[in-house]
């Protein structure tokens, strides 16, 4: 994709999923920190606990598989909008469960707006990316963790003093519904058939996307990413204070940790990807967080896992943005609908970390669980190939004649196929900060 001058709508859009990604982040941040309190307030145990997790990732799944008919149908402003509220609406209610059935359904309901805001802003953000013509979702992500970051140190501050969990989180969603909301009337004015122009005359997605073959390794790559990103967010906190003995305030922050180093990393991703290329960058941050993860194994004190906890943070930044652009731009089905299978599969098996993580726990102990953890990120270093990106079949015109050829082209082509390598664009304007 040749690179090009955005104009002024296309970087207020950009500007605006960016402010919707942070606000998605918020919302998964707060909630992380919570579930300590939500734990201790109903009195659960960690295989309890992590079956009402288990809807968390059902209502994502479920909500996941239905997105791309959605995103197909609506232009991005409306859709962002209501989706950003229903997500933020369920935000409130596990806090306010009285007991592990109606958790259970607060969970589902919860997990339903994640899943669907999710696909869409990401879906969103590829459209983007396609007029940038170079990489801009490792930047969107990289918002999406300072957001959670943001959300990790409420949550630590809430912990800290004491605040009921139910009025923590009874204060933050307003404030991340009205930010998102009102930041999406400046998304894309795209209607629903200009949103097929990849494919002349493509068909409405089907109800229910499941991955397609092609974008099958790509969904087991991210799979791997978010297990360990979602036992991280959801576990750290209680990891600290049943394995290290930390106080509340301490455990609180091992997450802060891990959501600053991801947040940091996935800024600067861009230009990393454009250095390295797609396939050493998540090889690379595959060993390190591998690295960190058995450090928490072998923690013996608070400090010690929090810096175990921040390594992971930076070998997983960016290869869930990679995953997402390499689907985009796979030219399997509709764009959407690519997106919506990379999602489901590698979310909706993420999101099941903190339920096996809660199971495995309850049958040995967390720190067994975490080495679990460990063999998954082994994944991405040997695993790291599926991401290598083949020239599409108009992309050979367009490239120079005598260009770097099968030498480099494991470790320069961008992953979406949204950008020339590195070695083809030499005066690129660098990596796309949001």
């Amino acid at each position: 994709m040749q690179q090009t001058a955005p104009d002024g709508a296309t970087r207020r859009a950009r500007l605006a999923i960016s402010v919707v990604f942070a606000a998605h982040g918020a919302a998964s941040g707060s909630f992380a920190t919570a579930i300590p309190w939500i734990r201790e307030h109903l009195d659960l145990s960690p295989g309890w606990l992590g079956i009402a997790l288990v809807f968390l990732t059902v209502g994502a799944s479920a909500a996941m598989s239905l997105s791309a008919r959605l995103a197909h149908r609506y232009s991005p402003r409306p859709l962002l909008a209501w989706l950003s509220l229903m997500c933020c609406a369920g935000l409130a209610l596990p806090a306010l469960s009285p007991a592990l059935g109606w958790l259970c359904l607060a969970l589902f309901v919860y997990g339903c707006g994640l899943g669907l805001m999710d696909v869409a802003m990401n879906a969103h953000g590829v459209q983007i990316e396609e007029r940038y013509g170079r990489s801009v979702m490792s930047g969107l992500h990289g918002v999406w963790s300072v957001g959670t970051l943001l959300g990790g140190a409420g949550g630590a501050l809430a912990a800290h003093t004491g605040l009921d969990g139910r009025v923590h989180l009874a204060l933050v969603a307003p404030v991340v519904a009205v930010a998102a909301v009102v930041a999406s009337r400046w998304a894309l004015d795209v209607r629903a058939e200009e949103t097929a122009q990849s494919g002349e005359g493509e068909e409405e997605p089907p109800r229910f996307a499941l991955p397609a073959r092609a974008v099958l390794p790509i969904g087991v790559i991210g799979f791997c990413a978010i297990f360990a990103e979602g036992a991280s967010m959801d576990w750290s906190g209680i990891y600290l204070r049943d394995v290290t003995y930390a106080d509340p305030g301490l455990a609180a922050a091992a997450f802060t940790a891990f959501a600053c180093t991801m947040a940091v990393a996935r800024l600067v991703g861009d230009a990393v990807v454009r250095r390295l290329g797609p396939v050493r960058t998540v090889r690379v941050g595959g060993l390190v967080a591998a690295l960190g993860s058995a450090l928490v194994v072998a923690a013996g004190s608070p400090p010690q896992a929090v810096a175990g906890f921040a390594l992971i943070g930076v070998g997983i930044a960016v290869v869930v943005p990679l995953c997402f652009a390499a689907a985009g731009h796979s030219g399997t089905g509709s764009q959407g609908q690519a997106i919506a299978g990379v999602a489901t599969l590698a979310y909706a098996s993420g999101l099941a970390a903190p339920a096996a993580v809660g199971w495995i726990a309850e049958a040995t102990s967390l720190t067994v669980s975490f080495g679990m953890v460990t063999v998954l990120l082994l994944g991405l270093v040997f695993g790291a190939g599926v991401l290598r990106t083949r020239p599409r079949a108009a992309g050979p015109a367009k490239k120079p004649a005598g260009d770097a050829g099968d030498e480099t082209e494991d470790e320069s082509e961008y992953a979406g196929g949204a950008e020339p390598a590195a070695a083809e664009q030499p005066a690129g304007p660098g990596a796309a900060s949001s």
